[in-house]
């Protein structure tokens, strides 16, 4: 398979890109003074499942030829100019798509994997998760959320598993793909400075000759994922989602861009809520150019979208998460905000306003304005994602689980200071509009906890057990810990040495079981001495390993999933 590298790269771009060092964690937190060994390169093809005609060339008259090489010529001097200077390890690509975070090619579906223990017989459907994956090699600047979405796909079928993983074939891949090289902007690794002006200058004037198509959206669709309406959705927070078809055979295939019946007419975040007893799916919207920069909307449980309701805030604020109650929705308006004007100055547009007080909004989920809102001030608090929420009307408090993560931008920004990810409750008292904020694990106990979830058939209600990824030794997840959000007690499953995971995903073992922990954790591990990865099963009640999957190609680190079951499977849309 011939690499997917920008042709025009020149060969001492080529040497600093192809030439990476090892980081184990993708973006969190990257010290500047830092030790970093050699890895396995990454490779970068073209995935052999591709067809022909997805890689034809777009047919071009003579004045768009002429146009796309004088703006390749431009980009390649931005280029060579860009990486004459060392970039931030938040944009280096030798960095953030090292060593398990570098991409891998599609692969097609693998029947009747091998299996160390037993599959639960409970567990019929198939459990998907998002990640970023870039299909071209990077030529400048390159965080690990800007790669292409590859969704990762295990299907459970009567005691056997078979695997899969597929590009979500978003308007963006699809276009870059026929070019043959990357030309959408990069969101977080390229739009920075005057360069990020530059890039944007050149993204535009491609469409202005029709070299590109940006009408038809530019997203990636690489974080969350939904099932939703009888539809699995693939989302990214820059755009619409994706609508992905899983096959009876375990397969994943694309089969649009998801405007709901052409309701939906503005991104929607990665992380929309389904409640459980509803059905019904809460979403938000952010904008970071121009006003309304923040919209709430719903979705009844046939996919019947509400009109929009404009959250009232100040300027635009990085948005990556909510929480919902029985009766309420909760935003966090935080200190992370986006300062276009900052590219200007040559800094990063992603800031972390100091000056600013970090407020948590509660709103009733039908209102059909922001004016009802009420807003709690949270002083330093910056929650990157939020498990939980529920209501206790005996002391009219909204109660949020969500880990604090300082400092609050360094996820974006290259910073010195050590980052913690604090496990905490936050309680919004609705008539006096105050608020507290406690650590739920003692300062002995502490430890990183940042991606996982509580039981979803109990979300928006009072939960005792949240599971967690245990990100340490940092920026590593090593393993997952179950807490008990009332005493801070904590049971830890660690993947093995040198195995790291991500996300812990837990599935009930039925929807109407009486125990909230009666269920499984599902989290993809990888072998960083073996090089291999499998699906460990993990009893969540008794926290003892149930299976082991091994995966016939690696699985690399990521963010979110979902279980799809094989009753939805069977009517999907």
């Amino acid at each position: 398979m011939a690499a997917a590298v920008t042709p025009s790269t020149s060969s001492w771009v080529r040497h600093k890109i192809t030439h990476r060092t090892n980081c184990s964690l993708q973006t969190i937190h990257y010290p500047k003074q830092s030790t970093i060994q050699k890895p396995k390169p990454p490779s970068f093809t073209v995935p052999s499942t591709v067809k022909k005609e997805k890689n034809s060339k777009p047919q071009w008259n003579f004045i768009q030829k002429a146009a796309s090489l004088a703006l390749d010529a431009v980009e390649n001097a931005l280029t060579v100019h860009e990486l004459e200077h060392p970039l931030p390890k938040t944009a280096d690509p030798r960095v953030q798509i090292a060593g398990n975070f570098s991409p891998v090619p599609e692969q097609p579906v693998r029947q009747r994997l091998p299996v160390a223990g037993k599959i639960p017989e409970s567990i019929q459907g198939v459990y998907v998760r998002n990640g970023a994956n870039p299909l071209f090699e990077p030529t400048a600047g390159h965080h690990f959320f800007d790669g292409d979405g590859m969704i990762h796909a295990v299907q459970f079928k009567d005691g056997f598993a078979s695997y899969a993983c597929r590009f979500t074939e978003t308007q963006r891949l699809v276009q870059e793909r026929s070019l043959g090289r990357p030309v959408f902007p990069k969101a977080i690794g390229e739009l920075h400075g005057h360069t990020g002006i530059a890039r944007l200058m050149l993204f535009y004037a491609r469409g202005m000759f029709g070299l590109v198509d940006h009408s038809r959206g530019t997203g990636v669709a690489n974080a969350g994922l939904a099932y939703f309406n009888n539809r699995l959705l693939a989302m990214s927070e820059d755009d619409l989602p994706y609508h992905v078809h899983v096959t009876t055979s375990g397969d994943l295939e694309t089969v649009e861009r998801y405007n709901f019946d052409e309701q939906l007419k503005s991104t929607m975040i990665a992380h929309p809520k389904i409640d459980p007893i509803s059905g019904e799916l809460f979403a938000l919207s952010y904008d970071v150019i121009q006003k309304p920069y923040l919209k709430y909307f719903r979705f009844s449980n046939n996919g019947h979208k509400s009109e929009d309701v404009e959250i009232p805030v100040s300027e635009p604020t990085m948005m990556h998460d909510f929480a919902i109650t029985e009766n309420f929705v909760i935003v966090p308006d935080q200190q992370v905000v986006f300062k276009m004007s900052e590219m200007i100055r040559g800094g990063s547009p992603v800031v972390y306003d100091k000056e600013k007080v970090s407020r948590f909004g509660v709103l009733d989920k039908y209102a059909k304005d922001g004016s009802s809102m009420k807003w709690a001030e949270v002083p330093d608090c910056f929650c990157f994602h939020l498990w939980n929420a529920w209501e206790e009307p005996e002391t009219d408090e909204i109660v949020v689980i969500g880990s604090c993560m300082t400092p609050p931008d360094s996820i974006f920004n290259e910073c010195d200071e050590e980052l913690k990810s604090v496990l905490s409750e936050i309680r919004l008292n609705l008539k006096t509009g105050n608020s507290t904020r406690r650590p739920i694990m003692s300062e002995k106990d502490q430890v990183n906890l940042e991606a996982g979830m509580v039981n979803r058939n109990k979300l928006g209600r009072k939960t005792s057990y949240a599971y967690l990824a245990i990100a340490e030794p940092w920026p590593k997840v090593s393993g997952f810990a179950k807490v008990d959000l009332f005493t801070g007690e904590m049971n830890k499953h660690f993947y093995g040495d040198e195995k790291y995971g991500g996300e812990p995903f837990f599935l009930p073992r039925d929807p109407n079981c009486e125990a909230e922990d009666d269920g499984y954790i599902l989290a993809f591990v990888h072998d960083e001495k073996a090089w291999k990865s499998e699906l460990q099963i993990v009893n969540a009640m008794t926290m003892k390993l149930e299976a082991k999957i091994k995966l016939p190609s690696r699985v690399p680190y990521g963010f979110h999933g979902t279980f799809v079951s094989a009753n939805d499977l069977a009517n999907q849309a």
